[in-house]
């Protein structure tokens, strides 16, 4: 059996003359019409995927949104399919700074209405998908902002660390998942950095600053070592990051990281079910991204999805 292929993509929109507008691609070699996506390149994540593919097709550089949903359906030679997709806006800095000509892969970019885009479409694989951010734009959530909580990567087990448990150190594996989940997490565009104070923590961010060129900001109040001595502030700490309404990582603990999610929910007025819970319950190197609207903070959590470590 040929292994199913993975690709990736997203729902680019824009407002224009104060009118929500659809990117759609129209594609020489297959002479159709369709949603900005492209293949999972080894070693590549899903969300590097989609950023890396609507920037090669289109000139635009996005950060992601909400996801949407995947289509699966199988190619020619019975070889599947599977698609991810998620919500982009694309600013008014991004199209300025799109350097898109027509090529032997995408003949033309167009710009048109929900309701346009629908009837363009090639295929209704797609056009599910869009319907799927039209439900977004009916409940007025299609501008979001992320909370990407993240666990620390694969650190030193305690009985072989001779020191504080606060020190403990990543592994090497520990030191792949940083550079690894870097990359992933930069997908989203995120515009601060929250760490714990431990050792494993402020490592497993260094990958991120250096990629989006930002500096951490360090504090016990999420701290395993505070949490466990019962003088954590993880209300604190969340709540400025949701009052901001900035996309933001939270880097943490195991033990720490479902009371992370609980604020978030608290936060936004959210019932704490179990698909709350359940994001919570993340490996070393796994990350949650919790996504909230900017402009209706009483909507709560419009989506979480949940990332594993690959390494």
């Amino acid at each position: 059996m040929n292994a199913a292929i993975y690709a990736s993509g997203a729902v680019c929109w824009r407002i224009i003359d104060s009118k929500l507008r659809i990117l759609l691609i129209h594609r020489s070699r297959y002479n159709d019409v369709s949603l900005p996506k492209g293949k999972v390149d080894a070693g590549e994540s899903l969300p590097q995927a989609a950023v890396r593919e609507i920037e090669e097709e289109t000139g635009l550089k996005v950060a992601l949104g909400v996801p949407l949903g995947v289509t699966r359906y199988t190619m020619p030679k019975g070889i599947d399919k599977v698609v991810h997709y998620w919500a982009a806006e694309v600013t008014d800095e991004a199209q300025l700074a799109s350097a898109f000509l027509p090529n032997s892969e995408v003949a033309a970019l167009e710009w048109v209405s929900l309701k346009k885009a629908r009837t363009m479409l090639s295929y209704p694989r797609d056009a599910e998908i869009l319907d799927n951010f039209k439900a977004l734009v009916d409940q007025g959530v299609t501008s979001t902002y992320a909370m990407i909580v993240l666990r620390h990567g694969k650190a030193i087990s305690p009985e072989k660390f001779d020191g504080d448990d606060h020190d403990r150190t990543l592994t090497d594996r520990g030191r792949a998942q940083a550079a690894n989940v870097a990359a992933a997490i930069a997908a989203w565009g995120p515009e601060k950095i929250v760490t714990s104070t431990a050792k494993r923590c402020r490592s497993t961010v260094v990958p991120l600053e250096k990629l989006m060129g930002l500096q951490a900001r360090r504090t016990d109040a999420i701290s395993q070592r505070a949490y466990e001595w019962g003088e954590s502030d993880v209300r604190g700490v969340i709540g400025k990051l949701v009052r901001a309404k900035q996309s933001a990582v939270v880097c943490s603990h195991g033990p720490v990281i479902p009371e992370i999610i609980r604020e978030i929910a608290l936060a936004t007025g959210t019932p704490t079910g179990s698909y709350v819970r359940s994001s919570a319950a993340l490996e070393t190197g796994g990350y949650s991204v919790v996504h909230l609207s900017r402009t209706l903070p009483a909507s709560g959590i419009i989506a979480i999805e949940s990332h594993e470590p690959h390494i």
